[in-house]
């Protein structure tokens, strides 16, 4: 199927800015990109299609919903909880070169992690396959002899598509 690759930091660290930058740059290798979101905020995703039939359906019972037109597919849930390799599995179908997940710092895919301060480098302590370090401050010897580290997210980016970066997964 292709490789995954896992983004982590702690809020507001740029995750997301790292993720688009990174979708961009790939599209110029032509890769097929699709991306895993994880929403760690203790409130619902809002589904704006209440009104519409999927949401009619839903709300009749059907624990997920999908439409599709030209070319655009929405899968809705309010119910289901699926664990990072069963939604994985899902992007299986679509041929993809590379998954980028934000997010599921707990996960075990080999990792890219924003560091903002040094009030972050804890992190490092709790999570494992880490493969690169971006941060915009100086790190302890002890990290930089240890991880690949970067103060230039555009340079990471390019050394992960050069290196292939992450895990390949069937």
């Amino acid at each position: 199927m292709g490789r995954v690759l896992q983004v982590v930091g702690y809020q507001n660290s740029g995750k997301t800015t790292f993720v688009v930058d990174y979708i961009k740059e790939s599209v110029k290798y032509n890769l097929k990109v699709g991306t895993i979101k994880h929403h760690g905020h203790n409130t619902p995703l809002l589904n704006y299609d209440e009104h519409k039939d999927t949401g009619k359906h839903r709300r009749a019972g059907a624990s997920v919903s999908l439409v599709e037109g030209n070319g655009t597919l929405m899968l809705t849930s309010n119910n289901l909880h699926l664990n990072l390799s069963q939604l994985i599995a899902i992007y299986k179908s679509f041929e993809l070169d590379v998954i980028i997940i934000e997010g599921y710092k707990l996960e075990s895919f080999p990792k890219v992690v924003l560091l903002r301060s040094e009030d972050d480098l804890p992190m490092l302590m709790m999570i494992d396959n880490i493969y690169c370090l971006i941060a915009s401050f100086t790190l302890p010897q002890t990290f930089t002899n240890h991880y690949k580290v970067f103060t230039n997210q555009k340079e990471c980016i390019t050394w992960l598509l050069t290196k292939k970066a992450g895990e390949t997964i069937d």
